[in-house]
C-alpha cells in the first residue's frame, strides 16, 4: 500500500482550468464512489476549493496515480479537454505525498500564505469523506496528523498572524487605534467590494454596527442586508459622520466627500472622542489634510498596502520556520509509515508462536490431567511469558527493518520463523 496526492492548483492551472474541475458537494458522492470503484484504490478524498482540486489515495504499490485522474476530471473536460487538462496536473507519492499534505494543511502551499481558511476546508473534506465510507485504517492517521501538524505550525510560528490583504490590514490598524472594536459604529461611504470585505472582517472583530450610504440606495440597501446593517441617506451625511467611530470610504466620486472642514466640526461635534478613516478609493475620497486633525487617524490605499508588504515579508520568515516543522514531522511520518509494512508479519508471527503455545499446553494437560483453576492460571501465564519474549525480539528487528527497508534481514526473520507467503 502506498500513499499518492494528484491534483491541480492555482500554481499549476488558472482560474478556468480549476473552474471546470472543481467538484462540488452535490456531486462529490459519486465522484468518491467511482474513485473507490478503481481496481487498486483503497481510501480516498477529494479536496476541492476555488484554488486546488486533489485526491489523496491510499494505492496498491503497483498502480500510477496519474492513471486515475479521468475518474476525477474526466467528466467535465472530455477526451480532447482530458488530453491538455495533464499539463496542469501534478503527482505525489510516498514522503513527497505527505510532505505536500502538511504543506497544503499548514497554509504553506496557499495562494495567501498563513490564511486560516485552507485547514478547515481540508477538515470538511476528511469528515465527507469519513461519512461516505472512503476513508479507512491507512489513510485516516496520515490526515489526523496533518491537522496536528497544521496545529503546531501555528502555535510555534508566527505564519497567521500579520495581515495581509489590505481589508484585514485596515482591520490590523483599527484594532491598534480603539484596542477592542466591541460597539464601535463603522460607516460605509460607497458599496465597493473593498469596503464590503474590510466590513466583513470589521465585524468578525465583534464591531456592533454598520451603516451604508450610498449615492445609490438599492445597493446600499444590499450590503446593508448582507451584514445586517442599516441604510443612511447621502444627503444627510454630515450629520451622521460623529456617531461613527470608523468610516471606510469607496465611492466613485472624482472629488472629496469629506473634506478637513467638515471632519473639524465633526471631531468637534464627537468632544474629541477617536475617529478611524480607511480611504480604499481612487481617486481619494478623504481629504489628506484631515490628517491634521487630533484624534483623526487618516489611512489610505497606499498606507495599506505598506502593512500588507511588510507583513508578507514577516509572514515569508515564519513560513521559514514553519518549513523546518512540517520537514521533521514528514520524517517522523515516513519513519512511522515504514515501521508499519511490517505489521503483517508481525501478526503472523505472533499467530504462529500462539499456535506453537496452545499445540504445548494441550499436550501437557493431557500428561497431568484434570487441573485446578489456579493452576490453569499459572500455566496461561507461564506460557504466554514465554511466548512474549521470545517474540520480543523478533518483532522489534522487524520495525527496525522495515524502517531501514532492509529486506534482506526482514527475510532472514520469515526463515527463521518460518513466516512463508503473504499474511
Amino acid at each position: 500500500m502506498k500513499f499518492a496526492i494528484t491534483g491541480l492548483n492555482h500554481k499549476t492551472a488558472p482560474v478556468e482550468v480549476r473552474e471546470r474541475a472543481a467538484v462540488s458537494d452535490a456531486a462529490l458522492p459519486d465522484r468518491l464512489r467511482a474513485l473507490r470503484a478503481i481496481p487498486g484504490v483503497h481510501e480516498g478524498l477529494i479536496l476541492s476549493t476555488c484554488n486546488r482540486v486533489e485526491m489523496a489515495l491510499a494505492l496498491e504499490d503497483s498502480r500510477d496515480p496519474s492513471d486515475i485522474t479521468p475518474c476525477l476530471f474526466g467528466i467535465d473536460f472530455g477526451i480532447d479537454g482530458h488530453r491538455d487538462l495533464h499539463s496542469h496536473l501534478y503527482t505525489h507519492q510516498g514522503s513527497d505525498a505527505v510532505r505536500h499534505l502538511f504543506r497544503v494543511a499548514s497554509s504553506l502551499d496557499s495562494l495567501v500564505v498563513g490564511e486560516p481558511q485552507i485547514l478547515g476546508q481540508l477538515k470538511d473534506a476528511y469528515s465527507r469523506a469519513k461519512e461516505l465510507h472512503a476513508l479507512g485504517p491507512f489513510l485516516d492517521p496520515i490526515l489526523t496528523r496533518a491537522f496536528s501538524v497544521a496545529k503546531r505550525v501555528r502555535s510555534e510560528t508566527d505564519i497567521g498572524e500579520s495581515a495581509v490583504s489590505v481589508s484585514y490590514a485596515a482591520v490590523e490598524l483599527a484594532r491598534e487605534i480603539f484596542g477592542d472594536l466591541k460597539g464601535k459604529k463603522v460607516l460605509l461611504l460607497g458599496a465597493g467590494k473593498m469596503s464590503a470585505l474590510t466590513a466583513k472582517h470589521l465585524r468578525r472583530s465583534g464591531t456592533a454596527e454598520i451603516y451604508v450610504a450610498n449615492r445609490s440606495p438599492g445597493r446600499a440597501f444590499e450590503l446593508a442586508n448582507e451584514f445586517g446593517g442599516k441604510v443612511l441617506d447621502w444627503g444627510t451625511l454630515a450629520n451622521s459622520l460623529p456617531a461613527m467611530d470608523i468610516v471606510i470610504a469607496s465611492t466613485g466620486a472624482t472629488h472629496y466627500v469629506v473634506t478637513e472642514a467638515l471632519m473639524r466640526q465633526v471631531i468637534h461635534a464627537r468632544r474629541q472622542l477617536p475617529m478611524f478613516l480607511i480611504d480604499i478609493a481612487v481617486p481619494r475620497n478623504i481629504e489628506p489634510t484631515v490628517n491634521r486633525i487630533d484624534n483623526v487617524f487618516l489611512y489610505d490605499i497606499d498606507d495599506l498596502q505598506q502593512v500588507v508588504d511588510r507583513n508578507l515579508v514577516a509572514r515569508q520568515s515564519a513560513a521559514q520556520d514553519a518549513q523546518r516543522i512540517v520537514e521533521e514531522e514528514v520524517a517522523k511520518l515516513d519513519l512511522r509509515l515504514k515501521s508499519r509494512s511490517a505489521a503483517p508479519w508481525i501478526v503472523s508471527l505472533q499467530a504462529q508462536l500462539e499456535e506453537y503455545r496452545a499445540f504445548e499446553v494441550e499436550r501437557q494437560r493431557a500428561k497431568f490431567g484434570a487441573l485446578t483453576a489456579q493452576q490453569e492460571e499459572a500455566l496461561e501465564a507461564v506460557t504466554r511469558g514465554l511466548v512474549n519474549k521470545i517474540a520480543h525480539g523478533a518483532i522489534a528487528q522487524l520495525r527496525r527493518s522495515a524502517a531501514a527497508e532492509d529486506d534482506a534481514a526482514i527475510e532472514q526473520i520469515k526463515r527463521i520463523f518460518k513466516l512463508g507467503g503473504t499474511p
